[in-house]
């Protein structure tokens, strides 16, 4: 990417676009914290190594520039807390969702509500988006409390949406945003 995209969420947090350099940063969390990340976030026991990390990263940078998505580590006090990105942009169509997850150490601080707060400005006013929406798993409580807090709308269920780690699926709450709202 030529130009590193960052937005300053707060004075604490800040939002840098990935690189390469993050991997160390990046499998170290998901290497200490596999049972915390792994209930609900499947990719974790497939990234066994800071190559897979890597090799996640090298997919992101390079993708083709239209077809691109914002990925961002998290910083809190200038330390890696997570990731929060967009994914499955349709820009035809002008919707786009966000993905997310924190460190354990980092939780409780509000860091992803006021992530997502800024993401979603970000979609709205710089990307032309209408539509953004935030999936979360029905147990997953702590994740779907940040589109509740924010004013999303819960959309309905999708069955068994989300192959989970055990071979378990489970069913997504579907929450939406709409530009005019």
């Amino acid at each position: 990417m030529d130009d590193i995209k960052t937005i300053h969420v707060s004075d604490k947090i800040l939002l840098k676009q990935i690189e390469l350099s993050d991997s160390d940063d990046i499998f170290k969390t998901i290497d200490s914290q596999r049972e915390y990340l792994g209930k609900w976030l499947p990719f974790i026991e497939h990234t066994k190594s800071v190559e897979d990390t890597r090799i996640f990263i090298c997919s992101v940078l390079d993708s083709p520039a239209e077809r691109r998505e914002y990925t961002f580590v998290i910083h809190f006090n200038n330390e890696f807390a997570g990731i929060i990105g967009f994914k499955s942009t349709d820009k035809q169509n002008r919707k786009t969702e966000i993905g997310y997850w924190l460190s354990e150490n980092c939780q409780k601080n509000g860091i992803v509500t006021e992530s997502v707060k800024s993401l979603i400005n970000f979609a709205f006013n710089e990307l032309n988006m209408n539509r953004v929406q935030i999936k979360c798993a029905v147990g997953n409580s702590s994740s779907k409390n940040i589109p509740k807090r924010l004013g999303f709308e819960l959309e309905g269920i999708e069955w068994d949406g989300e192959l989970l780690t055990g071979g378990k699926f489970t069913d997504i709450e579907i929450y939406s945003k709409l530009k005019n709202e």
